[in-house]
């Protein structure tokens, strides 16, 4: 199991978002998904196509934390119960500290964080994605068939990863 008790990185702080992190949340949005949209060889990602107000709209209506070093926002993941599936998503890493530990660590976080009724995790990245890919297989994750219900939500290209509780 993971520590929780430390972070990856040196004086890193671990904090639940605020309204006021939102424009800098937004920022390090669309600097950790530009290359994803790259090697996925599509800018049709949602991440890219957020405005300020969609992001304060899902700090308030999901579950957010944030990673700061030195009050510089390195890192965030959120997510929220979608029936029985806890729904990880924006799990992004300053690309400057990509390789260190703490997206693994953070998605680790944000699955413990799970409420008891959630039956299963599930996240969605890209099929180019390789890193991200591998990080989430090594975590026990599985490509798997979106549920029919989410299937106007699934991204062209996107792939669905499922782990049971």
């Amino acid at each position: 199991m993971t520590d929780f008790a430390a972070l990856p990185l040196a004086d890193a702080q671990l904090s639940e978002a605020q309204a006021a992190d939102a424009a800098e949340l937004l920022v390090l949005q669309r600097c950790c998904w530009v290359p994803q949209a790259i090697v996925n060889d599509t800018f049709d990602v949602p991440a890219l196509h957020e405005d300020l107000d969609t992001v304060r709209g899902w700090i308030e209506s999901t579950r957010v934390w944030t990673v700061r070093i030195g009050g510089r926002l390195v890192a965030a993941v959120r997510a929220h119960l979608e029936e029985d599936r806890w729904e990880i998503g924006r799990l992004m890493v300053a690309p400057d500290l990509a390789g260190q530990g703490v997206g693994r660590w953070l998605l680790g976080y944000a699955e413990q964080q799970a409420p008891p009724e959630a039956t299963s995790l599930v996240l969605y990245t890209g099929s180019g994605s390789e890193r991200n890919l591998t990080m989430y297989r090594r975590a026990g994750y599985q490509a798997a068939e979106p549920p029919a219900n989410t299937l106007g939500k699934h991204i062209h290209g996107a792939v669905y990863l499922t782990k049971a509780r």
